[in-house]
């Protein structure tokens, strides 16, 4: 038997104020992008942000369903809205945010492993990793450089491209 181990790293900061002006925009960006949240049935409101290498900025934001299947992470939202409009441009950073009423969140919420895996398909595509900061309203930022930090079993079939 052999024993492995696998350890993720991240940097933490109390607040967004305390990163470069880049990365502090780019949440401020996520913010804005809650407002486009269809969240009717959760009433948890998430927002993403991606930067592009270009500068431009691309907005996700969940959208809920009654049927709760036909739903989409903000995350992914944003990250196929990339796919489809901006494939050639590669995304640099995506920072996700989330709010709601009814209860408060204290640190930031981590994407879902759909959403992971999307990020990490996206990372492969154009061969670079992803700035990742995902931050409470009112609390802790995490910033994670690249998708193996949060999915180390990436799912990859390299057979499925050729």
């Amino acid at each position: 038997m052999t024993n492995h181990e696998i350890k993720i790293a991240f940097d933490e900061y109390d607040a967004i104020e305390q990163l470069d002006n880049t990365d502090y925009k780019l949440c401020l960006e996520a913010a804005e992008a809650l407002k486009n949240s269809h969240s009717p049935y959760s009433k948890f409101r998430v927002g993403a942000a991606l930067r592009l290498q270009s500068g431009k900025i691309i907005y996700g934001s969940n959208q809920e369903n009654v049927a709760y299947p036909s739903g989409l992470c903000a995350e992914r939202v944003a990250l196929f809205y990339w796919g489809a409009n901006h494939p050639n441009d590669p995304v640099e950073a995506m920072a996700v945010t989330a709010q709601t009423d009814e209860f408060e969140l204290t640190r930031p919420v981590t994407s879902c492993g759909s959403c992971l895996q999307v990020l990490a398909e996206v990372e492969k595509k154009q061969n670079k990793p992803i700035k990742i900061i995902l931050y409470a309203q009112q609390g802790p930022v995490w910033v994670i450089q690249g998708i193996e930090k949060q999915l180390p079993f990436l799912f990859f079939e390299e057979r499925l491209t050729t």
